[in-house]
């Protein structure tokens, strides 16, 4: 019995010796992520810092906006800038213009970038990295370079102070087929292959399989083509000489004066343009992030 209790003991004490204890604890990575942090937070105020004087530069008045030194706080929180701007801008026939121009340009460059990128990432011809190449190779040429043929384009074919002017050479975009193509060729191939078993034609794959996986990528697409079109001003001054079918961006252009400048009205309309877009894009964040991160344009 006496054996037993002593061998017990032993078997306990060497347990007991070979158990490392309480492991201590680790340390979180926090000691090593803060620099990153601290820029991050540092870029965030820098992009943060314009549209917060911008609003409060709309509550101003002209004499305090060109102020020297400029004064941070307005003495007055006034609304006379709004009140300017809406009667200086047809604003409600330049935001019509602006909606139609880039619903034509989003629709237009979604159908198109979803079949051409389809056709380069599943469909094999002949040819098919070659033409995608010269693809690729547009991006790199600026598009002022572009801007005297398609005006040509535009003013044989009779649209010149038209809706369709605005958004017409939006519609293809080499930038818009290359993310399309990125989006086709993450998708396994299995999808396919049960569909084309099943009977289904080319098409039929494109529309009812593949189509519906790339959601995410349209809705990326569509926000960064609705960004675009929202902000163009070079082109509608060209195709639209007569001034009937010009967009808001032109109508702010015309609020900078030669000898001066209204700014609280310039930032008033400024904000209410910027309205839209911050809506479209709080609705399809989620979709716009999962398209970006899918398409390998992530950091």
């Amino acid at each position: 019995m006496a054996e037993t209790t002593t061998v017990e003991n032993t078997a306990t004490k060497t347990t007991a010796a070979r158990s490392p204890g309480p492991r201590p604890r680790r340390r979180g990575k926090a000691g090593t992520t803060w620099p990153i942090h601290v820029v991050l937070v540092i870029a965030a105020v820098v992009m943060v810092v314009p549209f917060v004087w911008q609003i409060l530069t709309l509550f101003k008045s002209t004499a305090e906006a060109t102020r020297i030194p400029p004064t941070i706080l307005p003495e007055s929180f006034g609304l006379d800038a709004f009140a300017t701007f809406f009667t200086t801008v047809p604003f409600w026939s330049m935001f019509a213009v602006s909606v139609g121009s880039l619903v034509l340009r989003v629709a237009g460059q979604l159908a198109v970038a979803a079949l051409a990128g389809y056709a380069f990432a599943r469909i094999p011809f002949r040819g098919r990295n070659l033409l995608f190449g010269l693809f690729i190779a547009m991006l790199m040429v600026p598009s002022q370079l572009f801007l005297i043929g398609q005006y040509e384009l535009i003013r044989g074919l009779g649209m010149l102070d038209t809706l369709p002017a605005l958004a017409v050479p939006g519609l293809f975009s080499a930038f818009g087929t290359f993310l399309m193509r990125q989006a086709f060729l993450t998708m396994p191939k299995d999808y396919e292959e049960a569909a084309r078993l099943d009977g289904a034609n080319a098409f039929q794959v494109f529309w009812y399989v593949m189509l519906p996986m790339a959601r995410p990528m349209l809705a990326a697409l569509a926000v960064l083509t609705g960004l675009y079109s929202w902000n163009d001003l070079l082109w509608p001054l060209i195709v639209s000489p007569s001034g009937e079918n010009r967009p808001l961006p032109v109508g702010l252009a015309g609020l900078q004066g030669q000898f001066g400048t209204d700014y609280p009205t310039l930032m008033a309309g400024a904000f209410v343009c910027s309205i839209p877009l911050v809506i479209v894009f709080l609705l399809l964040q989620r979709q716009f992030f999962a398209g970006i991160a899918s398409s390998g344009l992530k950091g």
